[in-house]
């Protein structure tokens, strides 16, 4: 088990000490270490970014506790020397992940993680090289972060949490602030390393599409509450999504209106507007013929 939460709340305290807000509500939830895609999804204030970065110990439970690999992370820990090590094993892209490049080179600042970690210094240059290779960006290390546009500033960013080649990654919003473009290229360099190294990928989202398109298994947060954990395709068959305030991927809303506009029988297992215009070309084939 890679991680899993057991019975955990976690409260905010307000200005005055008698107000208090609920942002995780007995919270029981196991994620496996390996192979998985999870989309995470809300309306805003449903509890996302506080479950998330309770993942790698970035926040600490109130009540109950987290097991992250072999440490189980409880509401006395803020000290503790091992969460350095769970931050090792889970590693956290931000929703704006360039905000954190600091460094004087794209290189440097790749190299940062691994040494803090306690990599050799050629083996850390080695590993930010090769990464930097996978995202293309290898033109780039001898250049500042700040000269760089801002795609070029998100890769480098990644480029330095996969550096030292975290166990899972957490994704908070991946794709917020990109074009189109600078979308599908991040979903699918995350989804590529997901299907090459087997990584569990736990992505906070507000884009359905997305949600259709890469995860494998959705979990809907509601008032600091699971209310769903499940297929996508389940999901979105039944009213679970329209109770929890979430909109219908665009492929899905297509389908049903071709379905019952033409009498056709397109299922839910088609996640794309492409995969969707090839059923319908194959299909007019074969009516043609």
């Amino acid at each position: 088990m890679g991680i899993s939460f057991n019975e955990v709340s976690h409260l905010y305290r307000g200005i005055k000490k008698k107000d208090i807000n609920i942002a995780l509500e007995n919270i029981s939830l196991n994620i496996n270490e390996k192979n998985e895609f999870i989309a995470i999804v809300g309306k805003t204030g449903s509890g996302k970014s506080t479950l998330i970065q309770h993942m790698n110990a970035l926040k600490l439970p109130s009540k109950g506790n987290v097991e992250i690999f072999d440490y189980v992370i409880t509401p006395k820990q803020r000290k503790n020397p091992k969460l350095k090590n769970v931050r090792r094993r889970v590693g956290f892209v931000f929703q704006f992940p360039e905000y954190q490049l600091f460094e004087e080179t794209v290189l440097k600042d790749i190299m940062f993680a691994p040494l803090n970690f306690g990599m050799k210094k050629e083996e850390a240059k080695a590993k930010a090289i090769e990464i930097a290779k996978l995202l293309k960006i290898e033109k780039l290390l001898d250049k500042s972060p700040f000269n760089l546009s801002g795609g070029q500033m998100r890769k480098a960013a990644i480029a330095g949490i996969l550096s030292y080649d975290p166990d899972i990654l957490l994704l908070d919003e991946p794709t917020r602030g990109l074009d189109p473009r600078g979308q599908e290229e991040i979903m699918k360099l995350f989804y590529n390393i997901h299907k090459k190294t087997g990584k569990t990928i736990v992505m906070i989202t507000h884009d359905m599409n997305i949600v259709y398109e890469f995860a494998t298994r959705v979990i809907v947060l509601n008032e600091g509450k699971i209310t769903y954990d499940g297929s996508k395709e389940e999901l979105f068959s039944s009213d679970i999504y329209k109770n929890n305030s979430l909109s219908k991927p665009e492929v899905l809303d297509l389908i049903d209106y071709l379905n019952d506009k033409l009498n056709l029988n397109i299922g839910y297992d088609t996640y794309t507007l492409n995969e969707l215009l090839k059923k319908l070309e194959k299909n007019t084939e074969v009516e043609y013929e």
